[in-house]
């Protein structure tokens, strides 16, 4: 299961993230996930509390952002999404995909934090 291993990346990329920027936890974590990316989203949910024990992570909500695969069709010239089943071939003309735009990723795309500041004036 790499979603477990992901999951510890993605705990140790927001908490330093969030140390550098002087919070004191982490409230959401914000995941962009290509719908290829080869993530079983719900064992990455599964994974992610699990990773985020002790950290400063620990209870923050994970959400998930699905980014739609898009081909660009060499015959049509022209940008498409591609819906499942993926047959990697223009859903207008047929011909195959030469190239994937985007559903591939795995990013994290935002942090949401306490900052010392606040954690102090809101015990």
């Amino acid at each position: 299961m790499h979603e477990l291993s992901m999951a510890y990346n993605l705990v140790e990329l927001a908490e330093t993230a969030a140390r550098n920027a002087g919070a004191t936890k982490v409230t959401a974590v914000h995941l962009r996930l290509g719908a290829i990316a080869g993530v079983v989203e719900d064992a990455l949910r599964f994974s992610f509390p699990l990773a985020a024990a002790g950290t400063l992570v620990e209870g923050a909500e994970l959400t998930v952002e699905t980014v739609p695969v898009r081909i660009f069709c060499t015959a049509c010239d022209a940008e498409r999404a591609l819906p499942p089943p993926f047959a990697f071939r223009c859903p207008v003309c047929a011909t195959p995909a030469a190239r994937l735009i985007q559903g591939r990723e795995i990013q994290l795309d935002a942090i949401e934090i306490e900052e010392a500041a606040y954690a102090a004036a809101h015990p």
